[in-house]
């Protein structure tokens, strides 16, 4: 932003986030990270303020927030997902102790900014109009307490994120958004309400500036795609960005791998999978949700419905891409057995990375609004897809058999077991490209010996770890550096969902 105001130290906070299922914060040491991701949001929002403002950001998930950062602060920013709630609620109370104005914006005050009185100045929705709005009335000096609206921002407008703010080393991965909306509606989803039902996307030129700018920065490893549904416009993807990034990539020696979200249809175009494996993305996270079709029905994941689950996984494993999912139980539609198939589902499918969480009304979803009018919702959703995971509505299914059930999908997916028999799944339909695979770090070596030593011999469950660690080296040993990173993926998964 050029236009010139008067000089302010701005504090930009990102609340604790631990415990959750994409945290990984029971894993971060072994590999020397201190979180898993950037506080995307907050970095583009820098961008978008005055350059003449002093500008410090503190991720409370990699540093302690100390007085005197407050105390330095004319105002502080802070933006939260609903996972975030109660540490916001907790930094917002350290911060008006000191009576420092707020200003405050993302997911959890867009949805939610009513359980927020203490804030000063709520920037709700997309930020790139609003903010403007708000900096302009900051310096007549009559800033408004809410900023709303209803319309959804040009991204070929949108900012690079200020990336000199954080250490970049402190991270596991790095994040990039291409795109915001989702053409789909299902019911317990909030991205239509937050960025609406038809995407916009940023043009090729602007991510390859965003990869330049990491790139110069020194990162030199794993980038998230945030998109909700990063091949929403399968042309422009196939057609513009990916091509783009491709050859970027070649020119910079392959200094990324990415991975992002898409829809299940992805399995039904041959080229795009290819353009994505050869643009480095080697991992999609895709919306399961349920082997059942009255349940895809009832949360109209259109999408999903009619199709062989199943073999459209296996399509996008063959392809060289890694499918991680969510899965949910809770639906009106679900029977006792959705349990047992469920785990069928998700063993036979190799996905190792499996989600698995109760249904939970988001606020302003369309199942919060059909629960609501029903009396069904008991309290507020925690966001939490782990063991931490409530129910705040009265299910149709048998309160206690629903929780015994989610209990059991758990217990037996994170088993030693079935986990290590899901990655052994996995690495059999697995076909990532020749020179493909990532580049060996120094910590991938830290990490098999931290893999020999706390699951070969400290923790229960070692002669499976020990099956799979010499079927991968004698039967795939390309895919062995897969075998020792699920592997030590799998500790924090099972802390966070094991009851």
């Amino acid at each position: 932003m050029n236009k010139s105001y008067l000089n302010k130290n701005i504090l930009l906070v990102y609340p604790n986030c631990t415990g959750t299922f994409w945290s990984f914060d029971n894993i971060l040491k072994i590999i020397g990270k201190k979180a898993a991701y950037p506080p995307l949001g907050l970095l583009t929002v820098s961008a978008m303020l005055p350059e003449n403002w002093n500008k410090k950001l503190i991720d409370m998930n990699c540093e302690i927030l100390k007085d005197e950062d407050i105390k330095w602060a004319d105002y502080v920013f802070i933006s939260a997902m609903l996972v975030q709630k109660e540490s916001s609620k907790r930094l917002i109370n350290k911060v008006k102790k000191f009576g420092k104005p707020i200003v405050a914006g993302g997911p959890l005050f867009t949805t939610g900014y009513e359980d927020f009185p203490e804030v000063d100045h709520l920037v709700l929705g997309e930020v790139e109009e609003t903010i403007k709005r708000f900096l302009e009335d900051l310096e007549k000096g009559s800033p408004e307490r809410i900023y709303f609206t209803q319309e959804f921002p040009d991204l070929t407008k949108s900012v690079i994120p200020e990336w000199r703010l954080i250490k970049l080393s402190r991270y596991n991965s790095m994040s990039i958004q291409y795109s915001r909306g989702c053409p789909f509606d299902c019911e317990f989803c909030d991205v239509v309400r937050l960025n609406g039902h038809s995407p916009r996307y940023k043009n090729k030129e602007q991510i390859i500036s965003e990869l330049d700018a990491l790139y110069h920065h020194g990162w030199h490893a794993g980038v998230f795609f945030v998109d909700d549904n990063f091949i929403s416009n399968k042309r422009n993807v196939k057609n513009e960005l990916l091509p783009a990034i491709i050859n970027w990539q070649k020119k910079r020696g392959r200094p990324f791998t990415f991975n992002t979200q898409a829809s299940i249809n992805l399995a039904d175009d041959e080229e795009l999978m290819k353009l994505m494996v050869e643009a480095g993305i080697n991992s999609v996270f895709i919306g399961i949700e349920s082997p059942d079709n009255d349940s895809l029905e009832e949360a109209n994941k259109s999408q999903n419905k009619n199709r062989d689950l199943l073999e459209s996984v296996k399509k996008i494993q063959k392809a060289g891409m890694e499918v991680q999912a969510g899965f949910i139980v809770g639906f009106d539609s679900d029977k006792p057995s959705i349990f047992q198939r469920q785990i069928d589902f998700i063993q036979k499918s190799g996905i190792v990375t499996a989600m698995v969480g109760l249904l939970t009304a988001l606020p302003k979803t369309r199942l919060y609004d059909r629960l609501m009018k029903t009396n069904r919702l008991i309290n507020e959703s925690s966001a939490n897809n782990t063991k931490a995971s409530t129910l705040n509505f009265v299910p149709k299914m048998d309160l206690q058999v629903l929780l015994n059930g989610h209990k059991q999908i758990l217990d037996t997916i994170y088993s030693p077991k079935f986990y290590y028999e899901r990655i052994k799944t996995f690495l059999k339909e697995f076909r990532p490209a020749k020179g493909k695979l990532p580049r060996p770090r120094s910590y991938h070596i830290k990490a098999l010996f931290t893999s020999i030593w706390t699951l070969g011999i400290r923790k229960r469950g070692r002669i499976y770890y020990w099956k799979l660690f010499f079927w991968s080296i004698f039967r795939h040993p390309r895919l062995f550096p897969y075998t020792i990173g699920l592997s030590i993926i799998g500790i924090h998964f099972r802390m966070v969902s094991s009851y």
